[in-house]
């Protein structure tokens, strides 16, 4: 078994291994299941993950108004042919909305490695599929890929954002897909590992400030930002470029600013974007009184 990302990468170099493939041996090892219970669970998952793309690109709305429609406009912008960036980086964006677009609409979605922070991952993956044309099998060695990362961040520092602040959550799922993609392009274990920390190193201290208490604004749209930034950091992770800052080093510091974040910008609706006026005169509309209870 791994704990860190260096053990993780030096098994799958001393076994000649593939990162997802000693991510599927320790769920057979932690679980007790066969391989085939385990490869049909993340299929579950994958599945779970492209319906959710699908009913997000055909357009959704939440019951808030806060959020919905935002994917359905992206495809249609790429679509124009005259958009600025990448189109990869672009359909990733469009379905990392979409994803989360459907989670504050109550639509079913797969945590990864939360909620809040769903759509990095399928975006990324539904986006760099259209680009790779990846077996079904390389789709679930995507995610159990990502899935290796998440585990090592989940046990040394943490994932959710009442606990670390948004780093924690969009942050390690930005750099769970970009060491996915490094993967599913061919890079080796080494890449993954610094694509993973590329991304989580320029997300550190992002704070969590969900307006009104709701997973929406601005949830979504950094979903949004964390797929584009997985995109890019897994390029430069193939092109040969190095995180000066080992992996495991850049999750512990993550770690420790988390702890140092202050109660009012960890999913409190206390602080940040959920504090400005705008965004009180929202959650008074849409709950009829402000939760603000910091003053």
């Amino acid at each position: 078994m791994f704990r860190n990302v260096a053990e993780l990468v030096g098994l799958a170099e001393q076994q000649n291994k593939k990162i997802s493939e000693i991510m599927i041996e320790q769920e057979m090892d932690v679980t007790g299941g066969s391989r085939d219970e385990v490869i049909k669970k993340m299929d579950h998952n994958l599945t779970v993950m492209e319906k959710a793309v699908e009913r997000g690109i055909a357009g959704v709305k939440s019951r808030s108004g806060l959020t919905g429609g935002d994917a359905v406009l992206l495809q249609k912008y790429i679509e124009k042919g005259n958009f600025l960036s990448g189109e990869t980086i672009l359909d990733a964006v469009s379905k990392a909305v979409a994803t989360n677009e459907v989670n504050a609409a109550m639509g079913t979605i797969c945590a990864t490695p939360t909620a809040g922070s769903a759509g990095v991952v399928p975006g990324t993956l539904f986006a760099v599929k259209n680009k790779l044309d990846p077996t079904r099998e390389q789709m679930l060695r995507f995610l159990f890929t990502a899935g290796a990362f998440g585990f090592v961040v989940a046990n040394n520092a943490f994932i959710s954002g009442a606990a670390g602040g948004c780093q924690a959550e969009v942050g390690s799922a930005a750099g769970m897909a970009a060491a996915a993609i490094v993967e599913m392009a061919g890079g080796a274990p080494e890449q993954s590992a610094h694509a993973m920390a590329i991304t989580l190193k320029n997300m550190l201290g992002l704070v969590c400030d969900p307006v009104a208490g709701l997973v929406e604004v601005p949830c979504v749209k950094r979903n949004a930002m964390g797929a584009a930034n997985a995109m890019v950091a897994a390029d430069m992770a193939l092109a040969g470029i190095k995180s000066r800052i080992p992996c495991d080093e850049v999750i512990d510091a993550m770690y420790r600013v988390g702890l140092r974040m202050p109660v009012a910008l960890k999913e409190t609706a206390g602080g940040g974007l959920a504090d400005t006026p705008t965004a009180r005169k929202l959650e008074s509309k849409i709950f009829g009184v402000s939760l603000d209870t910091h003053g």
